[in-house]
């Protein structure tokens, strides 16, 4: 195992919503261990999900990317990893945007991939784990 964590977007969004302050403990755990990686991709979202849906300032904007991409490693999203993608929406159903999560994480040589919205416990290509980290522990 590598020990590095993937982190999709709906994990980051909660560092930046003070509604479930429970989750955004959570996050903020998550986002200060060391191996947690995330893509342009989760850059990307996270921007376009602060100025539409939370109507922030671009600056405002533009610091919570520059907080979160010097808190992670930050790996960018490749053609081949849009192949990949492809590859794994159609063999495990998932969205092509939730793929491209895994398929980076995948290539980023991530053994988990923390997401509140693909499936808790699923292993996909035998390597990555989905775990989600709001889940109650029986």
């Amino acid at each position: 195992m590598s020990g590095k964590t993937f982190l999709d977007t709906n994990v980051v969004m909660y560092l930046y919503s003070a509604d479930e302050p429970e989750k955004q403990a959570v996050a903020l755990a998550l986002i200060e261990q060391n191996n947690v990686i995330i893509s342009t991709q989760v850059l990307s979202e996270l921007a376009n999900t602060l100025s539409r849906k939370f109507k922030l300032s671009f600056d405002v904007v533009a610091q919570a990317v520059a907080e979160v991409r010097d808190a992670c490693s930050v790996v960018p999203v490749m053609p081949d990893t849009i192949a990949q993608a492809l590859a794994l929406a159609q063999k495990y159903r998932y969205s092509y945007y939730d793929s491209l999560i895994l398929a980076t994480a995948l290539a980023a040589g991530c053994d988990t991939l923390m997401s509140e919205d693909m499936q808790h416990g699923q292993v996909i290509e035998n390597a990555l784990e989905i775990h989600n980290p709001f889940a109650k522990q029986a």
